[in-house]
């Protein structure tokens, strides 16, 4: 396959392309949509069969049987990521945004604090805050434009409300790919404050050249309080299919779990069933092969691009799609660097600040996109902040 050739969007109902100019006054027209991680790509073949067949057998009931799909599951995490797990321990939910605010609902009450690592992934916050608890933000240290974590300052912000830990690993927005020494202060800093460790690994497929992502489950002295968070959403392009897997190994965790499962009334769509099982196959390992080299150039492109605008530097990558681009030495505001990003280049990438502490002087833009779309937009925020060269 190649990513060259992306279809057009815009008018499809699609909230990236369709939602920008609500959101950003970017015009799809003339703008480039930069903020929604989702990709340009479509979905591979495998996938497409997969709904081709559901199309033309055109009935659309209840699914049943999920043998092939949690074996799939069982099959992709062994075969990518040396994780054994046993079928039984899956649970789909609609999506990890969902995942996660069940993991809030299953394991906190009201008025509890729950931990983040931040900058991270807004929806962490939009969620936890909604039902209620309370979001306890521990700052990440930007060290020499790569982040790490600081258990020193963390262990004295805990107050004993804390319940819960929400971990992105690898993270979103700042890319990094944890390592197993992090990972194991991670499990001990849970373990001193009796967290539970949620562990969103939604991205796990996508490292550069060089990085291997180490699944939480693989730290010792962790699984009686963990619950992992994966999905083929990301890694496939099929973040509309809304599925994805919270696993846990613990039965007095999965025990909780399941019983908030049953009064929510939840169950997984067949249609994103098909589509992760097909996923999860050769097929789709050697298409997602392919994707991992072609971001990786369009990381290289990207990072020179920005790099050599004075005072704008993006976080070296080490997975995801997604830049995580600085400002702070411009000298400018974060009003005037994002006015010039969206009115003057015509892009719309996501504000920082919505990523929580950390966070402000940054825009993350998505890299999941044609090498023509990521050369076009280099050469946009170049023109726009042309004054710096």
């Amino acid at each position: 396959m190649t990513f060259d050739t992306t279809p057009d969007r815009r008018n499809t109902h699609c909230v990236k392309w369709d939602g920008m100019e609500k959101t950003y006054g970017v015009s799809p027209d003339d703008g480039i949509a930069m903020w929604v991680a989702d990709m340009e790509f479509r979905a591979p073949d495998c996938i497409q069969d997969a709904v081709q067949q559901m199309h033309d057998h055109g009935v659309y009931g209840y699914f049943g049987d999920e043998g092939a799909y949690l074996n799939a599951i069982k099959w992709w995490m062994n075969i990518r990521h040396g994780w054994q797990i046993d079928p039984s321990w899956i649970f789909t939910t609609h999506g990890l945004v969902n995942g996660t605010a069940i993991c809030v609902d299953s394991f906190t009450k009201p008025g509890d604090g729950v931990v983040l690592f931040t900058p991270v992934y807004h929806a962490f916050a939009r969620v936890i805050k909604a039902a209620g608890r309370q979001v306890v933000e521990c700052e990440l240290v930007n060290n020499a434009g790569r982040y790490e974590m600081d258990f020193t300052t963390y262990d004295a912000q805990m107050t004993g409300n804390e319940r819960m830990l929400i971990l992105c690993s690898p993270h979103n927005p700042g890319g990094r790919v944890w390592t197993h020494a992090e990972l194991q202060a991670v499990a001990g800093f849970a373990k001193r404050h009796d967290l539970i460790l949620v562990s969103d690994e939604i991205h796990h497929d996508l490292t550069m050249p060089g990085y291997t992502h180490i699944p939480m489950a693989n730290i010792d002295g962790v699984t009686d309080r963990l619950v992992m968070m994966t999905a083929t959403t990301k890694t496939f392009n099929i973040a509309g299919s809304h599925v994805g897997n919270v696993i846990i190994a613990d039965p007095d965790l999965r025990a909780r779990f399941a019983a908030r499962m049953a009064a929510l009334g939840i169950s997984p769509n067949s249609f994103g069933l098909h589509m992760a099982t097909a996923a999860y196959s050769p097929e789709g390992a050697d298409w997602v092969d392919e994707l991992r080299a072609y971001l990786e150039e369009n990381r290289k492109i990207f990072d020179a691009g920005v790099n050599a605008i004075p005072g704008v530097t993006a976080m070296p990558l080490e997975s995801t799609y997604l830049a995580w681009v600085n400002f702070a030495n411009t000298g400018m505001s974060r009003d005037e660097f994002t006015r010039r990003v969206e009115q003057v280049a015509k892009i719309a990438a996501n504000h920082g600040s919505t990523f929580g502490k950390g966070g402000d002087n940054f825009l993350r833009f998505n890299l999941g996109a044609s090498r023509a779309q990521i050369s076009d937009a280099v050469t946009r925020l170049q023109k726009a902040f042309a004054d710096l060269q």
